[in-house]
């Protein structure tokens, strides 16, 4: 005979029930006020110019049309910086994760020789860099310039990366485990390898996705060490759309002046759709993971 198990609900008092309707529209207002720019650079860059620019689109696109999408994609150069960029993004996260997850972790371990004399050594640059000509030189000096490989390998060491994940590691692989895998014939790479890495998805997620977005919007490093055109990433070819575009408006005059102005403004907005949609569209699948990874070194009540 099946027992009904009653489960009694505690019934909110009026001031809750104020307390709580007042949060969850403070909670609207901020969800609103954080989407509704990149919901306005969507329906602006498919709209009617004329009709952006007189400030007549505030929540529907008018007169839909496509032509700063089609003029973007007549550059060849985007679809050679979208392909050096999604390149650069897979290698770079990979090689950030291969050399910045196993730094946290041995950092972590409380029996690592020289332990505290290795923290303050990767500190050190989080605070003092050597400045951008010496760092142009060294990468000049491994033959690094203008090749793939200079958007990847010098700057894969992240201080901020190892520092959450050995704060992971510290409060999350205990020492008792490696000694009961020890009891069980398991060895370092083993251990590290088998348990540590299969229960620490949660941060290897985050650190990823903050490598990815990273590498993803980086011009600053293409703008000073690559000079061929077609290692360009993504940012830099769409920088040098949108100043060709707005170079052309400016030479222009009359009714061709603002026309050219108004399609420069159009572009703008695609542009920015086009660099933000693909890394936006990354997080839902790594949503879960991120949440947890979020709250690492938080307390726990």
């Amino acid at each position: 005979m099946k027992t009904a198990v009653r489960t009694n609900k505690v019934k909110k008092s009026k001031e809750d029930k104020i307390f709580d309707f007042i949060l969850y529209g403070i909670a609207a207002i901020l969800i609103v006020v954080a989407l509704y720019p990149m919901y306005f650079i969507v329906i602006a860059s498919i709209s009617n110019p004329n009709l952006v620019s007189n400030g007549e689109i505030l929540f529907l696109p008018k007169g839909i049309n496509f032509k700063a999408y089609e003029q973007l994609a007549s550059y060849s150069q985007l679809w050679t910086g979208y392909k050096n960029t999604i390149f650069y993004v897979i290698v770079g996260t990979i090689f950030t994760l291969v050399v910045n997850i196993p730094a946290a972790y041995a950092l972590s371990r409380k029996k690592l020789y020289g332990r505290k004399a290795l923290t303050i050594f990767y500190l050190i640059p989080m605070f003092f860099t050597g400045g951008l000509i010496p760092t142009y030189l060294a990468v000049q000096q491994f033959h690094l310039l203008d090749t793939f490989w200079v958007m990847v390998l010098p700057f894969s060491v992240v201080t901020y990366y190892i520092i959450v994940g050995r704060t992971f590691f510290a409060n999350s692989i205990p020492e008792e485990l490696w000694e009961a895998a020890q009891l069980d014939g398991c060895g370092y790479m083993g251990f590290f390898f088998r348990i540590v890495l299969p229960l620490s998805k949660a941060v290897i997620a985050v650190i990823a996705l903050w490598a990815a977005v990273g590498q993803w919007n980086s011009y600053f490093n293409a703008l000073i060490y690559l000079r061929n055109p077609e290692l360009q990433p993504l940012q830099i070819i769409l920088r040098n759309i949108l100043i060709s575009n707005q170079t052309i408006s400016s030479m222009t005059t009359g009714a061709a002046a603002a026309e050219a102005k108004q399609m420069a403004d159009l572009i703008k907005y695609a542009v920015i759709v086009v660099s933000s949609a693909p890394i936006m569209c990354l997080y839902p699948f790594v949503q879960k993971h991120f949440n947890q990874g979020v709250m690492l070194g938080s307390l726990k009540g």
